[in-house]
């Protein structure tokens, strides 16, 4: 049977999509439509945090988060259904927590048999890519044959550096060895004593030192100097590795005889550099090695607004466009679990039993 390619028909649709990969229940629904340039308008995005259940733990309790998706998920579905007719159902299969990814993957069943419609089985990375397709870009010049494009997906359990030679079509150039980018952020927050989630926190304490500050005289014999490794900066490959960078924040701080805020803030600020660095480095040099048209970001931590900031910079040195998607769609959502089910229509089903959790899924 010949597979259908997405852009050899034009959809017009209410897409419900389900997103329970961790530890927040997200249901949206987006009205998708178009052909060469495929618009999407939000009608309803939710997203339930268990941020407050987790905290005390500084991490996720996989089946801790599949009971508040239990609870959660029927709330939130009523509430972004309301009287809209849905035409399908996109769902997140993996990559993920296996217990969560399940509540997901059920319910999507259960739904789609009530209503007889197709689910379409979408996977978690490909969703934070494709996240950059909605918002400011559909009135932009950008256009999806822009490719191929090196795309970085960098988030709590995932760093990796990924060739998109089109929509659908991937390449993993390189990952991470060990922590993901996100999992070394909140790492050293706990290290510092500064509380879950790691990366916010880490982010807003490095905010607060200034470049330009200078101390005064009487103060420069005791300013604090901290250097931290930029892990696998320099070797020729695209992989990452983070966990080294997260012992050497531990020994430094272990160390110390100062553990005061303004330690912990210049720890923060050299720590967020020394990750945007690297991510910086790996993602330029493989833009470059694939003369690539695009560079595409995704994934919790391309919401740092450092990050983000100096994507634009280099962007500018190199320029190659640099795609970076709204804050609120950088984290786990499910408007892109939405729109990586519309342009993988090709996958829709109504083989209910075929739709499975995978939580090792690739891209």
């Amino acid at each position: 049977m010949k597979k259908i390619k997405f852009l050899d028909t034009i959809q017009n649709m209410n897409i419900l999509a389900i997103e329970t990969s961790c530890d927040d229940t997200c249901v949206a629904v987006i009205k998708a439509s178009g052909k060469k340039k495929p618009r999407f308008k939000i009608l309803s995005n939710i997203i339930s945090s268990q941020v407050e259940i987790h905290k005390k733990y500084g991490g996720v309790y996989p089946f801790l988060a599949k009971r508040e998706h239990q609870k959660n998920l029927p709330i939130i579905l009523k509430k972004a259904l309301k009287k809209i007719k849905i035409d399908l159902i996109a769902v997140t299969i993996g990559p993920g927590l296996e217990p969560c990814l399940w509540v997901g993957v059920n319910s999507a069943k259960d739904l789609a048999k009530k209503l007889n419609i197709p689910i379409v089985p979408v996977n978690h990375i490909e969703g934070h890519i494709l996240a950059n397709f909605v918002g400011k870009i559909q009135n932009s010049k950008f256009k999806i044959q822009n490719f191929p494009a090196i795309c970085l997906v960098v988030s709590g359990g995932h760093t990796q550096l990924i060739l998109m030679k089109d929509i659908g079509k991937y390449k993993i150039l390189g990952e991470t060895r060990d922590d993901a980018a996100g999992e070394c952020f909140d790492k050293v927050a706990r290290i510092l004593g500064l509380g879950y989630p790691g990366g916010l926190i880490v982010a807003k304490m490095a905010t607060k030192i200034k470049k330009e500050q200078v101390p005064r005289k009487r103060e420069q014999k005791s300013k604090i100097k901290i250097k931290l490794p930029r892990p696998m900066f320099n070797q020729k490959n695209y992989d990452f590795s983070f966990s080294g960078l997260k012992t050497a924040v531990l020994y430094t701080y272990q160390k110390s005889k100062i553990k005061n805020q303004k330690y912990k803030q210049q720890v923060c600020k050299e720590v967020q550099q020394a990750i945007i660095d690297v991510l910086l480095k790996k993602t330029i040099r493989a833009a470059k090695d694939y003369r690539v048209k695009t560079i595409i970001l995704g994934g919790g931590v391309s919401a740092n607004q450092e990050l983000r900031k100096q994507f634009k910079v280099q962007n500018a040195k190199c320029k190659i466009p640099v795609l970076i998607p709204l804050k609120n769609l950088c984290t786990d959502n499910a408007v892109m679990t939405g729109i990586a089910g519309y342009f993988n229509l090709n996958k829709k089903t109504k083989n209910w039993k075929k739709i499975k959790a995978d939580a090792n899924i690739r891209i």
